[in-house]
């Protein structure tokens, strides 16, 4: 390893990495050399002892310092060989969260737990507070070394497997609502916290109710200033509307016949490639794409300057465009056979699951219509939408 980790040249570190993975990693039965079975935690510390799961770290902190174009050459590394515990930096809004704005003591409590296979889920929405998160009424009270938790969140991903959970809450119900909320690392396993599975329409139950009566955070485990969660939520957001702008919705059920195909491929399979307007749909499509990648550098190169982007709003929203127009486009493709699913139409099942997964993009990370405010406000300078409750306390703001 370069001993100026930040000045090592490409060619140097894609043959680092390409003889680090050959001497640690099997890639035909996708796992660690020398071992029968995958160890995901015993991988993932393996990862991170390299410096391979959060590059464009500081070296203080597990990284090494790369600007985000070389850190993508660990990153095609390890996916070529389906290797698993890279681009952390990216995609690990827990450890993000924590390495942006956590304290030091904070970092060297969690970050190792979180980089090694601990992961969080996202406690934000209320049944009450959706689009308008400031309106938040989970209440925080400080009883010694320690808050003590009590309300409900709900559109929660994963948060059965997860050991933590990114909490808003509020902690002073005197001040105005975007100022009295705290932003915690909630310990998930514990008295206290009831999860429950919401059914989607996909079939899947990804999201969850949870309902948090009298549970513990230590108060160390706040991220940010006390009473300032507002400004730690909007880095987390900036991150989720990063990773959902590249695409996050688009996850599939694990089965080949649902991996997407190329609209290309979709249509030449359904016999549609040679017809004029599929084509320019599909064209447009894949300009669309193309838009939103360039789009999405735009905005990490801003969230590495200053923490956050409102231009991953105008990503986030893209993608939700992007997502919905594909599926509309492969309804056309399939025409009537469309109405049909199951195991016997492949393709009108995979149309259809698509079409019903997009509005996961178009809710997570804020409603597309949140981010068209964002967008009006931040990026196009139009006025501020009126907020009669926004500098009164919160205590006397109404809801329901």
């Amino acid at each position: 390893m370069s001993t100026d980790l930040n000045k090592v040249a490409d060619e140097d570190l894609s043959v680092e990495v390409e003889t680090w993975l050959d001497q640690n990693w099997d890639t035909v039965n996708k796992r660690e050399l020398g071992t029968d079975r995958f160890d995901k935690k015993t991988w993932l510390t393996k990862v991170l002892k390299a410096r391979f799961a959060v590059p464009t770290w500081t070296a203080d902190w597990y990284g090494r310092g790369l600007k985000p174009g070389q850190a993508r050459i660990i990153e095609r590394a390890f996916k070529k060989r389906g290797a698993p515990g890279t681009g952390q930096d990216r995609f690990h809004l827990g450890a993000v969260t924590v390495y942006r704005l956590g304290s030091d003591a904070l970092k060297a409590e969690l970050l190792s737990r979180l980089l090694t296979g601990e992961s969080n889920c996202l406690l934000y929405s209320e049944p009450g507070a959706g689009s308008d998160l400031a309106g938040v009424r989970t209440r925080a009270d400080r009883d010694g070394d320690d808050y003590i938790i009590n309300g409900q969140k709900v559109w929660t991903s994963n948060a059965a497997e997860s050991t933590f959970g990114m909490l808003l809450a509020r902690t002073d119900w005197d001040a105005p609502k975007h100022k009295g909320i705290s932003f915690f690392i909630f310990p998930m396993k514990q008295d206290g916290v009831e999860i429950r599975p919401i059914n989607q329409i996909t079939g899947e139950s990804e999201f969850n109710e949870i309902f948090i009566s009298n549970a513990r955070v230590p108060a160390r485990y706040i991220i940010g200033d006390l009473n300032g969660g507002w400004a730690t939520l909007q880095t987390a957001l900036a991150y989720e509307r990063l990773i959902m702008g590249e695409g996050a919705a688009e996850r599939r059920r694990p089965s080949d016949r649902t991996a997407r195909p190329a609209l290309l491929e979709f249509a030449a399979r359904n016999g549609k490639l040679d017809d004029p307007l599929v084509r320019q749909k599909v064209a447009q499509a894949l300009a669309f794409r193309q838009l939103n990648t360039l789009n999405l550098q735009r905005a990490k190169t801003e969230i590495l300057a200053n923490g956050s982007s409102s231009l991953m709003s105008l990503g986030k929203l893209s993608m939700s465009r992007i997502q919905h127009g594909e599926a509309r486009i492969m309804a056309e493709v399939l025409g009537s056979a469309s109405l049909l699913d199951g195991d016997d139409h492949p393709d009108s099942e995979m149309t259809n699951f698509n079409a019903a997964k997009a509005y996961m993009n178009s809710i997570g990370g804020g409603t597309d219509q949140i981010q068209r405010n964002i967008i009006a406000e931040r990026i196009l300078g139009l006025p501020r939408e009126i907020e009669v409750d926004r500098d009164i306390p919160f205590r006397d703001a109404k809801s329901g």
